[in-house]
């Protein structure tokens, strides 16, 4: 089971902090994105959304996500 957590702005189209997602293989972070809702895929997709995996920043977007791995995306922040 793959752990999703969405922060900021994120967690308002995701309806919640976090998802845990059924995965018995590992599988390409694509295929993950995918079995998401349309208008969440598109919002995690963009560029400037950054990806963290067990914690560590990534930028391999082309990465196999295994089994129990957290995905944590991260959106632009502004403060004020």
């Amino acid at each position: 089971m793959a752990r999703l957590l969405f922060l900021g702005r994120l967690e308002d189209i995701a309806g919640a902090a976090e998802l845990h997602l059924p995965l018995s293989v590992p599988t390409p972070l694509a295929d993950v994105i995918a079995r998401l809702p349309d208008d969440l895929a598109a919002a995690v997709v963009g560029p400037r959304v950054r990806l963290a995996v067990n914690g560590v920043l990534c930028a391999d977007r082309d990465r196999i996500v295994a089994v129990a791995d957290e995905l944590a995306f991260l959106p632009p922040v502004s403060g004020g």
